[in-house]
């Protein structure tokens, strides 16, 4: 069977798609899997000239925005760059992004399209202050769901409450499929050690979604109650200097170390202690999943696909979210007791080990694959 996985972004991009779908090839090298990976090189900018198609609303309503203008001229240049590189039938194309799918679509109308949304691009906008609700832009972008459902044989999404959140949007709410991100085990090798001064993680990027002010706000607080504590904060954004200049304000630019984007965080993450990340949203968080697999306690805010992967005081604690006197609580508990810290993170790798395995995910696409095989 012939299989394409479809990106946006290349392999290497941090995120969730990154996180599995270039471990999957391994799994599928067979003499009955034939799987090959392409995505939109990031040099490819205005070449496509076609007229986008849509089935189920009018593009045009919305063309007034210069963030539409956009998206639908990485849209039309993906459609080139698949004409231009890509000749060879397919028996199944399986992709990652909306621009993927809808491009590969056009490209290969007859070619079964299975359809994985990873994350909500529209809210993460929102919540970093790039659009406004119920603007043309938002508009546009939740008429992708539809137009995403009219096209694809399957869609996926990777969390129930994310499926919860697409349901509003889709005519079959009750046909979305749920495959969580799947994580090679062989990358994670939890570490014994014994820091003397607790040692926080967060991998994320820099941008207001991700609710690092919140975080910083939350350990000025430990700070201020006395304990010791180092923060490292690995990833890059828009919001760095401005985190960089808070954390000064806060008085704990010293106890705060920024990494910028790091390409394989995983390697090292076994040799700090608690992970936290207070996001304002998110659909799955496939960075709870691989701070559990390095074995540290995890803390995160009650949302979305956290709080699927967290029950609060089993596997990690959760807080509401945008309430830094709570994170800071919920800090002090893991800081100030080794062995609480310790159960929490053996539990998170046990349940992260059972749920979110690689070959758990691979044999699940597997199945479905099948029901596409010509």
């Amino acid at each position: 069977m012939k299989l394409l996985q479809a990106l946006f972004f290349p392999p290497e991009q941090p995120g969730g798609v990154s996180s599995m779908i270039p471990y999957l090839q391994d799994r599928f090298h067979s003499s009955r899997w034939d799987m090959e990976m392409f995505w939109l090189p990031k040099r490819i900018r205005n070449k496509g000239q076609e007229e986008p198609v849509f089935h189920t609303f009018d593009w045009k309503e919305f063309e007034q925005s210069p963030i539409v203008l956009k998206y639908i001229q990485t849209y039309v240049d993906y459609i080139w760059w698949i004409r231009l590189r890509l000749q060879k039938p397919y028996d199944l194309i399986h992709a990652h992004h909306p621009i993927a799918g809808l491009a590969m679509k056009t490209v290969f109308p007859d070619t079964p399209l299975i359809q994985t949304i990873h994350s909500s691009y529209e809210r993460e906008l929102i919540l970093n202050g790039r659009i406004e609700e119920n603007g043309l832009e938002h508009r546009f972008l939740i008429s992708l769901y539809r137009e995403l459902e009219y096209v694809s044989q399957k869609l996926i999404t990777v969390s129930r409450s994310f499926a919860n959140y697409l349901s509003s949007y889709v005519e079959l709410p009750e046909s979305i499929a749920i495959i969580p991100n799947g994580f090679d085990e062989k990358r994670f090798k939890p570490v014994p050690h014994e820091n003397k001064i607790p040692q926080l993680i967060t991998v994320c990027r820099l941008v207001p979604a991700k609710g690092l002010d919140v975080l910083l706000k939350a350990c000025a607080e430990l700070k201020r109650q006395g304990y010791d504590y180092v923060l490292h904060i690995i990833g890059d954004g828009p919001s760095r200097q401005e985190l960089e200049d808070m954390a000064k304000d806060l008085g704990i630019y010293q106890e705060t170390i920024f990494y910028g984007y790091t390409l394989h965080p995983e390697e090292f993450m076994p040799f700090f202690d608690i992970f936290v990340l207070p996001s304002r949203a998110e659909a799955f968080g496939s960075v709870f999943a691989e701070a559990a697999l390095s074995c540290l306690a995890l803390v995160g805010s009650n949302v979305g696909g956290i709080a699927e992967q967290i029950e609060d005081g089993v596997n990690g604690l959760l807080v509401p979210p945008e309430d830094y006197v709570a994170l800071s609580e919920a800090l002090e508990k893991v800081i100030s007791d080794p062995q609480y810290r310790y159960e929490l993170a053996r539990s998170a790798w046990d349940t992260a080990k059972n749920r979110y395995s690689l070959t758990k995910s691979v044999n699940e696409l597997k199945k479905l694959y099948l029901k596409y095989q010509p």
